[in-house]
């Protein structure tokens, strides 16, 4: 985690009220395509789940943002691949990263829908997946159904994964008494 992460984190520790719109915006730019490649939002909303463990952040604001965050980006994404199709392909940075484009074409071609909700928990996809949903024209209606689930449990899974390690370092702390 980068001193900005940290910077971010303990600005929601202080200001709990902006820790839902905090974790919208991250989850918005992890699931957007382009955006989730500069933008380190999981290490941020692991680290803030880790605080989740020490009671300083409520868990439903992180995971209410963090899934219509997600929700947001990813149907962005899925938006730009419908409207632009392959020719986003050949924009920076997609066009430097053809083994990611590879990997997201396989997935979708293999999985189909699936492919959308496994985008949200495999991090080499995230930045793709939701880009080749719209490019295929999977139809709005069905990608909404399946990746509202997928981003609802993702937006859980994250931020209670960075609780539940904090929960464990919490217990080895008070174990060996630092």
């Amino acid at each position: 985690m980068d001193l900005s992460s940290e910077a971010i984190i303990a600005f929601m520790e202080r200001h709990q009220e902006w820790s839902f719109w905090l974790s919208l915006v991250f989850a918005a730019a992890e699931t957007t395509a382009f955006l989730s490649l500069l933008v380190p939002s999981t290490a941020i909303l692991v680290g803030v789940g880790a605080t989740v463990a020490t009671g300083a952040v409520p868990f439903l604001p992180i995971w209410a943002g963090a899934a219509l965050g997600a929700i947001v980006g990813s149907t962005f994404s899925w938006w730009l691949g419908w409207r632009f199709g392959d020719r986003i392909l050949k924009m920076w940075p997609m066009r430097d990263h053809p083994d990611l484009v590879g990997q997201a074409e396989e997935a979708f071609r293999k999985w189909g829908m699936g492919a959308v909700f496994i985008g949200h928990f495999f991090g080499p996809l995230r930045p793709v997946i939701f880009l080749f949903a719209g490019m295929m024209k999977m139809s709005l209606p069905l990608f909404l159904i399946v990746n509202v689930v997928a981003a609802m449990a993702w937006a859980y899974v994250i931020p209670k994964f960075g609780e539940v390690g904090g929960i464990i370092i919490g217990w080895f702390w008070n174990l060996f008494g630092f």
